[in-house]
């Protein structure tokens, strides 16, 4: 089965007009597809950016004409109420003539405490972003929206623009109780790890046959030894899990949780340098897992060009032959 290349717009990690030059760039080098964070803060404050994701992809929409966009992923139960969400979906599928799928997550404490909402438990959570994806759902129906929730109301909402293609929906998973909401409720099922259980939860629970979608972090550089401190500085959180990602409070929180990872901790877990080999083999955990596409992100806002070419010249060749695509 073919295992498509995608593009990440790190929002954490560069300023809007680069994403967008980063995302065009991506398209004409052959990318498959593009995912976008969401975010409000950068993990990190050595990250040093956070701008929003949804200005960005409408601009990216004008920027770019093929590749598919998506959101990797929008928490729609905090920052934004689900009726808010639903809107700004529908109107970049308009501006981008059908590219946009809509991913969706339970959220992190760290994006979504800014609204002085607190940050209830993760069954909580769950429950939230269930009757999120309801109302969601029902907007893209077409006509008049009324929900009565434990979390939302929704009075007599509705979508005045709504695309021909309807967008669809994936949700982000990471245990059990997440993989059979997706399976219920989503199109597309969104991971950060190569577990194959994740996938036979969601197909038990109405999923099979749909995209799995991944994301894997490298550190591209020619001097490896660089890469490696690139990956510590940015990504030493990478490791964490995201039981504990998504209770943390702020950057100053993952940098005190990160003090004691190791750059030989980071290298093991992250390709690095410039080795085709390596990131095609960590990549096979994620084809092998059953997941039909994998967002690669380039860790470095300001290494995105170098390794785009070398995506191009270098590993995409080897993507193509041992993953399939065109």
């Amino acid at each position: 089965m073919a295992m498509q290349l995608g593009y990440t717009m790190m929002t954490e990690q560069a300023g809007p007009k680069d994403l967008v030059g980063h995302v065009a760039a991506a398209e004409a080098a052959g990318f498959d597809f593009a995912v976008s964070s969401d975010h409000y803060f950068p993990w990190l404050d050595e990250m040093g950016h956070s701008p929003n994701a949804w200005v960005t992809l409408g601009a990216a929409a004008q920027a770019t004409s093929r590749i598919p966009l998506m959101t990797y992923v929008t928490c729609p139960t905090f920052r934004y109420h689900p009726t808010v969400v639903a809107q700004q979906a529908a109107t970049l599928q308009l501006l981008s003539d059908g590219r946009f799928t809509l991913g969706l997550g339970a959220g992190e404490n760290l994006n979504e405490h800014i609204v002085g909402g607190g940050w209830p438990g993760a069954d909580v959570r769950q429950e939230m972003l269930v009757e999120a994806v309801r109302i969601i759902s029902d907007l893209f129906d077409g006509g008049y929206t009324n929900f009565r929730g434990e979390h939302f109301d929704v009075e007599s909402a509705k979508l005045w623009d709504l695309p021909d293609k309807r967008v669809p929906i994936g949700i982000a998973v990471s245990g059990k109780q997440s993989s059979e909401i997706a399976g219920e409720h989503a199109d597309v099922m969104i991971a950060v790890e190569p577990k194959a259980e994740l996938g036979e939860y969601f197909d038990a629970a109405g999923g099979a046959g749909k995209p799995r979608i991944g994301q894997m972090p490298i550190s591209f550089g020619t001097d490896r030894d660089a890469a490696v401190t690139r990956a510590h500085s940015l990504f030493r959180w990478f490791g964490f899990g995201w039981k504990v990602n998504a209770e943390l409070p702020g950057p100053i929180a993952f940098d005190s949780a990160g003090q004691f990872v190791r750059k030989e901790d980071v290298a093991s877990s992250i390709p690095c340098g410039d080795d085709v080999d390596a990131v095609i083999a960590a990549a096979k955990a994620y084809a092998d897992a059953g997941f039909t596409h994998l967002a690669l992100v380039q860790i470095g806002g300001d290494q995105q060009a170098p390794f785009i070419d070398w995506t191009e010249t270098s590993l995409m060749p080897a993507w193509r032959d041992a993953f399939g695509g065109s």
